[in-house]
């Protein structure tokens, strides 16, 4: 790959990735795009701005990340779980429509519009990446505990949003691929408050946890385009 694009460059995970990227030999330029610029952007990756919130900045962002030829990758490292009126609900009495509103807007809503945007760049003449972030606690087949109501479902409608973007994507560039990601739970701000019960060895350091959805990334084929998998490689139900 010769290009790749990290949206929300600016959390621990998206942070790690560019940072995994921009290490990489083989890849030539890496661009960030974030709503601020990261204190510790690596010399040669290049920034730009944009909101999740703001579909003209992720349509502007888009076009200039494309200026100089097309991305070959594109990874949305975004994800919302707490914070700012959100938290998650361990019952049906908890469920508010405006913290329903805001998980949906983090999680599936931002992440589709950015697609609208990206996925046209994407070239047609070779393999081609776009990936998104979810959870594994957005599979439906996999729920077995509840609880978290707003922020499993906006993942499940992010899971819903790859697999028929990845339908209409096939048609126009059959050598492109987009994915669903579980990350694992890795040790970010995100994952703070929830760590108290996680095993040392299942709690991922966001650089370890970057070099292995890359290596997941790169061992996708268009046949897989659709699909939800974990860090280890492994298929996820929907």
């Amino acid at each position: 790959m010769n290009k790749a694009v990290v949206l929300v460059a600016g959390g621990g995970l998206g942070g790690a990735l560019v940072r995994r990227l921009a290490a990489d030999g083989g890849q030539t330029e890496v661009v960030a795009v974030s709503r601020r610029r990261p204190e510790d952007l690596p010399d040669g990756v290049a920034w730009l701005y944009a909101d999740l919130d703001d579909e003209a900045s992720l349509a502007a962002a888009a076009q200039a990340s494309a200026r100089d030829g097309p991305p070959d990758l594109v990874l949305m490292a975004t994800g919302r779980l707490h914070g700012h009126g959100l938290s998650p609900e361990k019952s049906w009495k908890a469920l508010e429509a405006e913290a329903l509103v805001a998980a949906f807007r983090a999680n599936a809503v931002g992440p589709a519009l950015a697609a609208k945007h990206f996925l046209p760049l994407l070239p047609r003449d070779r393999r081609a990446v776009f990936a998104a972030l979810s959870a594994r606690v957005g599979s439906i087949g996999d729920n077995q505990l509840g609880g978290w109501y707003g922020y499993r479902a906006a993942k499940a409608a992010l899971n819903q949003f790859i697999r028929t973007l990845a339908v209409e994507l096939a048609r126009q560039k059959p050598l492109a691929i987009c994915a669903a990601l579980h990350p694992g739970t890795v040790d970010t701000a995100l994952s703070a408050p929830f760590q108290a019960r996680t095993p040392a060895e299942k709690l991922f350091a966001p650089d370890l946890a970057a070099e292995r959805l890359l290596a997941v990334v790169d061992s996708l084929t268009p046949a897989q385009s659709g699909g939800f998998f974990a860090w280890d490689g492994s298929t996820i139900p929907w």
